[in-house]
């Protein structure tokens, strides 16, 4: 996924400031010159992994009139009271992109941060953290940028860009092996992924030759035997109630991604300031 060249981008921070600034931030009118100029500082409060400048450039780049000095790199982790970045401009502007800046920093910092600790959870296993379409409305790019600078893996971004085989379309498709053979044949140069629950439903899987199997809720037993039986056949998706707790035993099943939508729909949003002066 290409996050910064993304049209996209330019349509999630457009409506972001339309919906900050609307006609005019009349508080700021009231009160600063228009000729006048400031310095800010964009200040960590606490630990965590640092992301999302990017998106913050282009917010003053749409806005006009403020330069950026980048000092933290994306994925670092910062402390409280580091000074991730310099700005230099009208003061109206850095007072005008200031919330919708931060809002996004402090949500894909604090996404990012969560990933490195389920990445760092299961470091030395072969596995891959990943996540989910569980994001915020709008959001979705931001989002799993955050968890690719966390150190996860995406998985597809949209409906549009991955077959996913999921409970409601086996149920409406008639099974497991109609889903599969129906996926196949629309998409054959696409990988096929099915979501299983039980064992009937993963031989059914494993027999309609799909690429990717979900686990669904497995117990950490049920996920030991599915590995057996998959015996590497198909990569092999654990998912559902995984947490901090839990992920390294999850991982040391065997299982070849964990998917988290916690990643991303429960995030919470790093601690971050602007100062000006």
């Amino acid at each position: 996924m290409d996050f910064l060249n993304n049209p996209l981008l330019r349509e999630v921070i457009r409506i972001a400031l339309l919906e900050d600034l609307g006609s005019g931030d009349i508080t700021t009118r009231s009160i600063i010159s228009a000729g006048s100029n400031s310095n800010a500082r964009i200040i960590a409060k606490e630990p965590f992994v640092f992301a999302g400048m990017p998106f913050v450039h282009e917010v003053f780049r749409m806005l006009g009139g403020v330069e950026i000095k980048g000092i933290a790199s994306e994925g670092a982790v910062v402390k409280g009271g580091d000074i991730m970045a310099q700005l230099s401009g009208r003061t109206a502007t850095l007072l005008e992109g200031e919330r919708v800046a931060l809002n996004i920093l402090q949500r894909v910092s604090g996404i990012a941060t969560k990933t490195r600790e389920f990445v760092d959870k299961v470091a030395g296993l072969d596995v891959s953290i990943s996540d989910t379409r569980k994001t915020a409305p709008g959001l979705r790019l931001l989002d799993k940028y955050g968890v690719s600078i966390g150190g996860g893996k995406n998985h597809r971004f949209g409906l549009y860009d991955g077959v996913l085989i999921k409970d409601n379309h086996i149920a409406a498709a008639g099974g497991v092996k109609k889903a599969v053979e129906l996926a196949r044949k629309a998409h054959h140069l696409l990988k096929i992924e099915v979501e299983v629950s039980d064992f009937d439903e993963l031989d059914e899987a494993l027999a309609a030759g799909a690429d990717v199997i979900m686990l669904d809720n497995m117990t950490i037993e049920d996920m030991k035997k599915a590995v057996g039986i998959t015996n590497k056949r198909a990569l092999l998706e654990a998912s559902g109630n995984v947490g901090l707790e839990n992920v390294r035993a999850i991982a040391e099943t065997g299982v070849d991604i964990i998917s988290i939508g916690a990643l991303t729909h429960s995030v919470k949003a790093a601690d971050i300031s602007m100062k000006i002066g």
